[in-house]
């Protein structure tokens, strides 16, 4: 590959559209693709269509829509202009929306047909609907005369700009590129600010750690708007001339299993939890549902054979054709970790945050170790901060050039997480082992203090929840100066083995789910370390509600 000029989006994307013009770039399952020339005309026409509303460098702009090729269009025409995307997740309530873009200070939305609905009219934001790239007329005469005034004062500050030297085309790798909202585990939501080096730097340094070739075909099953998928699934095959693939309905069973096999991909990006539930919902209960198997399935020579044969068929329900499957955003259960492994499933793991833009450590298939998250990329420095004594265990720091700018506009925010010298503290625990590879433990924030000051890590014990096959999701916190435990049970194994006793009563049946929920806090704690045990488990109804990187937002319910 050409090396580039600058670390900016616009020359990543200069390069790639030079080199790959004749190959795919955006697909969908229909059969509808741009290439990569495509890609140039398309861009071209919507930054022509920025400017006519008067956005120039520096503007933010807010995208709020469903994956979609136009999706990425919109991202790649507002970045390499200089103006600054703000990426809203689709799932985030009309109210949030409001407030990012009042926030962010957004001049202009791009939204999808499907979620218009959930924009408010804002006086003075032009919005363009995502789908067709037509204006939604102004609201009233007043707020059309608001956006005349704002797109002439614009255009004299770019003649100002022009006549200074500095003209709209111009992108240093320092400017900022996207302000990315983020809804975390704690409730509050920041904006993260990434410069071009931010997130040309990552992409760069994650094609060192993966192979990404032209012809590799990724299928988008995380939301674009979110970091993980944004830098690793969809920035990074733009890089290398890759394709990327679009659904135009939830990834659910019934859409992403016809879809895998007429995409057939090479890589796809997933959090744990879609694997999770794949292992415990289909591929666990046909390893485990003839007595005699059940019987056989623990002792690891047995467990060995049928696995590696449950990978292939589990390879061919991804299509045949997959050599990457990359897992990160929250921590993998170890159960379904070991069913990879053995099923020589091409499983590869990854650790970032929103604010590293993201990725920082991690491996390729052939280098995952059990339970580790990989070793730092090249070029990054991460240390553990106050190690304990005995094991090691402290708070990770990360100081790169993906660390973000900081949070907008929350100065006080910022100086909490960042030192004078440039370290970013992540609030994650790890620790590394003698062969550099990071291993993390859980958030700082999550930490119980035990009774006679040892770290109780939930994270560890939930682990242990998870492994039993009733239980889909747990989640462990302190009560009153003692441990408990919710627990999410996979009710769809439950209701088929209680549907072999039609003549249980309710109360009967009931009795079973509770025996249940004692032997599993008995099992555990005998798992656990002494300070660490269960005082109660409490059975949790309804799925937790989650982060977009499925992670249970812990403040709801602790």
């Amino acid at each position: 590959m050409t090396p580039l000029k600058s670390l900016t989006l616009t020359e990543l994307l200069e390069r790639s559209l030079s080199q790959f013009s004749s190959r795919p770039v955006f697909g969908d399952t229909e059969g509808k693709f741009l290439t990569y020339q495509d890609l140039r005309y398309r861009i071209q026409e919507v930054k022509t269509l920025l400017r006519h509303h008067g956005i120039i460098k520096g503007d933010r702009v807010a995208i709020l829509g469903e994956n979609q090729i136009n999706w990425g269009v919109t991202y790649l025409a507002v970045t390499t202009m200089g103006a600054v995307a703000v990426p809203i997740l689709p799932d985030f309530h009309a109210s949030a929306i409001g407030h990012i873009i009042r926030h962010s200070e957004s001049k202009l939305v791009f939204v999808s047909n499907k979620l218009a609905g959930k924009i408010e009219d804002l006086t003075g934001v032009v919005q363009i609907f995502m789908d067709s790239f037509k204006v939604k007329p102004a609201g009233s005469f007043m707020e059309g005369f608001i956006h005349s005034g704002e797109t002439k004062l614009s255009h004299l500050k770019e003649k100002a700009m022009k006549w200074m030297g500095k003209t709209r085309s111009e992108v240093d790798p320092d400017d900022l590129a996207v302000i990315i909202y983020t809804s975390g585990t704690t409730g509050h939501s920041k904006g993260v600010m990434l410069s071009h080096e931010n997130l040309v730097f990552d992409v760069l340094k994650t094609l060192e750690l993966v192979s990404i070739v032209p012809g590799d075909r990724f299928l988008s099953i995380l939301p674009l708007a979110h970091t993980y998928e944004c830098t690793l699934g969809f920035l990074s095959p733009v890089a290398h001339g890759a394709c990327i693939y679009y659904l135009d309905k939830p990834p659910t069973a019934a859409v992403l299993v016809p879809a895998m096999a007429k995409v057939k991909p090479t890589v796809m990006l997933s959090v744990p939890l879609v694997i999770e539930k794949m292992y415990k919902l289909r591929i666990l209960p046909k390893l485990t549902g003839n007595f005699l198997i059940r019987r056989l399935y623990p002792f690891a020579p047995v467990r060995k054979l049928l696995n590696k044969a449950a990978g292939k068929k589990l390879l061919e329900t991804f299509g045949g054709h997959l050599k990457m499957f990359c897992i990160g955003g929250a921590g993998l259960a170890s159960d379904v970790e070991l069913f990879l492994r053995e099923a020589r499933f091409p499983y590869a793991i990854g650790y970032g945050l929103t604010e590293t833009a993201p990725l920082v450590a991690g491996t390729d298939p052939a280098g995952t170790r059990y339970k580790s998250t990989g070793k730092p990329l090249n070029g990054m420095q991460i240390r553990i901060s106050n190690p304990h004594p005995v094991t090691g265990e402290g708070e990770i720091w990360i100081k790169a050039p993906n660390v973000m700018k900081g949070y907008y506009r929350d100065p006080q925010k910022t100086a909490e997480v960042m030192t004078a010298d440039g370290w970013f503290k992540s609030g994650d625990l790890g620790v590394f082992d003698k062969d550099g590879y990071l291993y993390i433990k859980g958030r700082l924030k999550n930490m119980i203090l035990g009774p006679s000051g040892e770290n109780i890590y939930p994270e560890e014990i939930e682990a242990v929840l998870n492994e039993f096959e009733w239980i889909l999701e747990s989640l462990v916190y302190e009560e009153a100066g003692q441990l408990s435990a919710r627990v999410y049970l996979n009710y769809e194994v439950i209701d088929e083995e209680l549907r072999k006793h039609p003549n249980r009563s309710e109360q009967e049946s009931r009795r079973i789910i509770l025996d249940f929920l004692e032997s599993v806090k008995t099992d555990t704690n005998n798992k656990v370390s002494r300070f660490a045990r269960l005082s109660k488990i409490i059975e949790q109804t309804e799925p937790f509600e989650k982060t977009p990187t499925q992670k249970i937002k812990r403040y709801l319910y602790t």
